[in-house]
């Protein structure tokens, strides 16, 4: 290391009794939980058991985010001593080579089924796959081996709580936002306010397991007058389609996106019944809605498709050509539901969603009666035909594209 650096003093306890069998920290997001592990326990754990029989294990979500999560910030912290993860899924760690998996790829990691573990790292623990999880756990039979791992909160009844939470040998800490005293006054606040009155405040601020209940978008069912205005604002437009089916109903958005990645505004939605329609008119319809987009709001750069249906993807490109309507037709990014919820919920915090009026009753009635699928296992919504889930799918399509530029924009604003 090149500069001295401060921790928190809940990070010195961390160092000071991590020294179980399992050792992790849960909570907040940005509190300094991997920071302390880059910084002092993965190079310590490496460097106690180096030359001792066994492998070593970094397992993340993907091994992209283990590249950005850990691989990069000991590289920041020690150069050459820690390398890139080569083609084989290794990279050298103080003289040590270390397996980095992404928990992404059971089959990948089943290969070490036979394999005995002396050291392992568990990057956001609470999002491993639980086989992935069990079958490495299995393996750290050596009386010095050890598994550090930290992660954010989810559920109630996530299995990553029960495991903690049971009869096994485990120094564990819980975090807040409030626990790291180095980060800048503007960014917390700011934070707060993305996710005020959502559950995620509970779990990315507070560091609380809870479980997502009732409507999930209460800032516009509370208050749609907030979000609604006749104002147009500038940037560039995309639109969204989803394709019904028997039980559902054809739906399509119009969005601008202001080219500083700002705001989000929707223009105009609208719905169709699937049932009993054929293309023609469907066709007839979207060719219309195009039209008035262009002709009240300027060109529009795309229009992203449900990816599953390529066939009415491909005859739309047609049908838009035969019209003179040269616009590319793109499909969708399929944003996972808990990411667009999250998405919607910063943006309806910090006021950079709105909705031009008397022309997006479809989306607004949507996200005010969008409620949580209580039985799942994740955060996601009602999927059962009570709520209007097409209009919330095409909204997405939309603008999904540029989520991580709008993700970016907030850690800026």
């Amino acid at each position: 290391m090149t500069e001295q650096v401060e921790i928190s003093s809940k990070q010195a306890e961390y160092i000071k009794n991590a020294n179980h069998r399992w050792n992790g920290k849960i909570g907040a997001v940005q509190c300094g939980k991997t920071y302390i592990d880059t910084l002092y326990i993965i190079p310590d754990r490496l460097l106690e058991r180096a030359g001792k029989p066994g492998l070593n294990f970094i397992v993340g979500v993907t091994r992209e985010t283990i590249k950005r999560n850990i691989i990069e910030p000991l590289q920041e912290l020690f150069g050459d001593l820690v390398s890139d993860i080569s083609s084989d899924n290794t990279c050298k760690m103080f003289g040590e080579k270390v397996y980095c998996l992404g928990a992404d790829n059971v089959g990948r990691v089943s290969k070490f089924r036979g394999s005995r573990i002396k050291y392992l790292y568990i990057d956001e623990i609470v999002d491993i796959n639980k086989e992935v999880f069990e079958l490495l756990k299995s393996r750290l039979s050596f009386e010095y081996s050890i598994c550090d791992f930290a992660g954010n909160p989810q559920q109630l009844t996530h299995w990553a709580k029960e495991f903690i939470e049971s009869d096994i040998d485990i120094y564990y800490q819980h975090y807040t936002l409030f626990d790291n005293p180095f980060l800048p006054k503007e960014y917390v606040e700011q934070l707060c306010k993305e996710y005020a009155g959502t559950v995620y405040y509970n779990r990315y601020i507070l560091g609380q397991w809870c479980n997502a209940e009732g409507i999930i978008f209460k800032q516009i069912a509370d208050n749609s007058a907030r979000f609604i205005t006749d104002k147009v604002q500038n940037g560039f437009v995309s639109l969204g389609i989803d394709w019904g089916g028997n039980g559902s109903k054809h739906s399509i958005t119009a969005t601008r996106i202001s080219r500083d990645y700002s705001t989000v505004q929707v223009l105009k939605s609208d719905l169709m019944e699937a049932k009993g329609t054929d293309t023609k008119k469907i066709f007839k319809w979207i060719v219309a809605f195009v039209k008035e987009i262009i002709t009240t709001y300027g060109s529009i750069v795309g229009i992203y498709c449900d990816s599953a249906e390529q066939v009415l993807n491909n005859s739309l490109s047609s049908e838009l050509i035969a019209n003179g309507l040269h616009i590319p037709i793109l499909n969708s990014v399929k944003t996972e539901i808990t990411s667009r919820i999250e998405m919607y919920n910063i943006l309806l915090n910090t006021d950079r969603l709105t909705f031009l009026k008397d022309k997006t009753k479809t989306i607004i009635e949507a996200l005010q009666t969008a409620l949580y699928d209580e039985n799942a296992s994740k955060d996601v919504w009602l999927d059962d035909g009570t709520s209007d889930i097409d209009s919330l799918d095409s909204f997405t399509y939309s603008f999904e594209y540029w989520f991580p530029q709008l993700s970016v924009f907030r850690h800026f604003s």
